[in-house]
């Protein structure tokens, strides 16, 4: 049944849908699955993905669907609220039907943007579990990375403190010769927490640790938040991770995690993130839950492992990439595909009115703080002007050679000519197109999207990679940047250029995957750019090296890896009642 999603909030929503949640045992019925399969914690359960796919690896994969969209608006545009959405509508249309998303961020969750369980009738459940931690995957890489940088501040100190021969003596350890000036790693916690971005660390005495500059970064942008939704199995996670480069000695020699003798370690910590968790949504299609968000500073995709999984379990399999096409399906594309070997059958691409309105040169909007009433009433003009956007998104999916299916996700302040409008342009850009009010009536709003996918899904494509894998660094920058986000071209700092000569002249980086560093609110680097911006230059100001995940990220203008908290965050709003213990205002 369909709640009134304009009357209840999206936690109350949940908890009602809530009572009818099917228990482990019961999808462990309903999933075909075997007992030793299914891995119960709680009210939830994980999978043991590596003894599904064994016993199904003969079974012919299903339709595999990935979801992006437009350039969002700083409140996003309704990615998991449009995946869960078309869950609950090809649900409706009696087809097996299941997904992968990825687990929200307690940055976001407790700042401005809100948890990434979707909302109204097309939602991820249980809520509160989702939001606050789910089953422990953020905690044990937060954990794991930094018991990796307690090894590397831990290893200065001794080797400042100790000769050659006492270090050996007293603590079994060779001289690593770190350069404090050029510590990859940095610390992580999982907050929007801008106070750590810069900090010195190792103040006080000889005992008080080694003193320099270090930062920290937010949780899910972590290497190993990278290699869980890349990894295989338990073995490459562990392989992985001792190949972090955590730092370079004065020699300028990479210093990874097996050389700190910490990175077995630190996938012990991890040793249960590997399974990716079940949970469904507010109409009980089942739903993996894996890896995590934040595709401008990561890799924004559901795991690898969640995507097998539910491409054996089911015939239309739903992932979701972060953010919008030019990043989030761009990765989704060039590297996740690239990695997995897998071939999507259709892509999505989410749009609202909202967001084309504010790329139509609509009022600023500032999350925390209520829309100006152009969003909320007609204005055919502002639309038109910022379909603009969305055809390029198009252009930008048919280039890997996929006609994609646009998803009007529509509010009910949307009008019909509104809608018609979006409607007209994206079929005449060469996309199928649908709205879809899954928000407001869950599968039943969404049966005229679902039919669009399936019909997508039935007709084929000719998906094929954006460049070889060949190609150098900076010559696949460069594609990129003309390709996919319209730059006219791309300028280097002296300290990028040098990187970049020296990873493209070393064979062991010739086969990473690379892996973008750019704001989420543009096409080009400046988030104040709306629309299609022209005449610009993509700006690289360094390249992180990612040698565990086989990434190398090349950071495109200012943006940071540790978001801000804003100045109305939803911890305000958020409470628990000390007699239940039931959590209320999670959004």
């Amino acid at each position: 049944m369909a709640y009134d999603a304009t009357k209840m909030a999206d936690w109350q929503i949940s908890e009602e849908a809530e009572k009818n949640m099917p228990t482990p045992d019961d999808w462990r019925d309903k999933l075909g699955l075997q007992a030793d399969e299914m891995l119960p914690m709680g009210r939830l359960s994980k999978v043991d993905f590596l003894k599904i796919i064994n016993r199904m690896q003969d079974k012919p994969d299903g339709k595999y669907i990935e979801v992006t969209a437009i350039t969002p608006t700083p409140l996003g545009e309704g990615k998991s609220t449009t995946s869960v959405g078309l869950m609950e509508g090809l649900g409706m249309r009696g087809k097996n039907v299941g997904g992968a998303l990825r687990q929200p961020s307690g940055g976001p969750t407790m700042n401005v943007k809100g948890t990434a369980a979707g909302g109204g009738n097309s939602l991820l459940i249980p809520m509160t579990e989702f939001s606050l931690g789910l089953t422990g995957d953020i905690n044990d890489i937060m954990n794991a990375h930094n018991l990796g940088m307690v090894a590397m501040t831990a290893r200065m100190q001794h080797e400042r403190n100790y000769n050659d021969e006492q270090l050996k003596r007293l603590t079994g350890m060779r001289r690593l010769d770190i350069d404090p000036t050029r510590v990859e790693l940095g610390w992580i916690i999982d907050f929007c927490a801008q106070a750590l971005r810069n900090i010195v660390i190792g103040l006080g005495g000889r005992t008080d640790g080694f003193t320099m500059q270090s930062k920290f970064g937010i949780a899910v942008g972590s290497e190993l938040m990278a290699i869980l939704s890349v990894a295989t199995d338990l073995a490459d996670l562990k392989e992985r991770i001792n190949n972090i480069t955590v730092a370079f000695d004065k020699s300028g020699k990479p210093v990874t995690c097996r050389d700190l003798e910490v990175g077995n370690a630190m996938a012990a910590f991890m040793r249960n993130t590997i399974n990716p968790t079940l949970m469904c949504t507010a109409e009980y299609q089942p739903c993996f839950v894996h890896a995590g968000p934040f595709a401008n500073i990561a890799v924004g995709q559901s795991s690898i492992i969640a995507d097998r999984v539910g491409l054996k379990l089911f015939d239309y399999h739903v992932t979701e990439s972060g953010f919008a096409a030019d990043i989030g399906f761009e990765k989704f594309w060039n590297v996740k595909c690239r990695f997995s070997g897998l071939k999507p059958h259709v892509s999505v691409l989410t749009a609202t009115i909202r967001a084309l309105k504010m790329h139509g040169g609509g009022p600023k909007v500032v999350p925390g703080k209520a829309l100006d009433e152009a969003y909320t009433k007609e204005n055919l003009g502002l639309v038109e002007k910022g379909i603009e956007n969305m055809v390029h998104m198009i252009g930008v999916i048919r280039k890997a050679g996929i006609n994609p299916v646009v998803c009007v996700n529509r509010f009910y302040t949307d009008t019909d000519a509104e809608v018609n409008l979006v409607k007209k342009a994206a079929e005449a850009a060469g996309a199928r197109c649908a709205e879809s009010k899954h928000w407001e009536k869950g599968g039943e709003g969404a049966l005229e999207f679902a039919d669009a996918v399936i019909d997508a899904c039935e007709a084929g494509n000719d998906f094929d990679f954006l460049y070889p894998v060949e190609m150098k660094l900076r010559d696949r920058v460069d594609r990129i940047a003309k390709e996919v986000y319209g730059a006219d071209g791309v300028d280097w700092s002296p300290e990028a250029t040098a990187k970049a000569e020296y990873l493209e002249n070393d064979p062991k980086y010739a086969d990473f995957a690379t892996m973008m560093v750019k704001t989420h609110l543009s096409l080009s680097h400046d988030p104040t750019k709306k629309g299609v911006p022209k005449g610009w230059r993509l700006p690289i100001r360094d390249v992180l090296i990612y040698s565990g995940a086989k990434f190398l990220c090349p950071c495109a203008g200012t943006i940071s890896l540790m978001p801000g908290t804003g100045s109305n965050p939803a911890f305000r709003r958020i409470d628990v009642d000390p007699e239940t213990g039931k959590v209320s205002g999670l959004f």
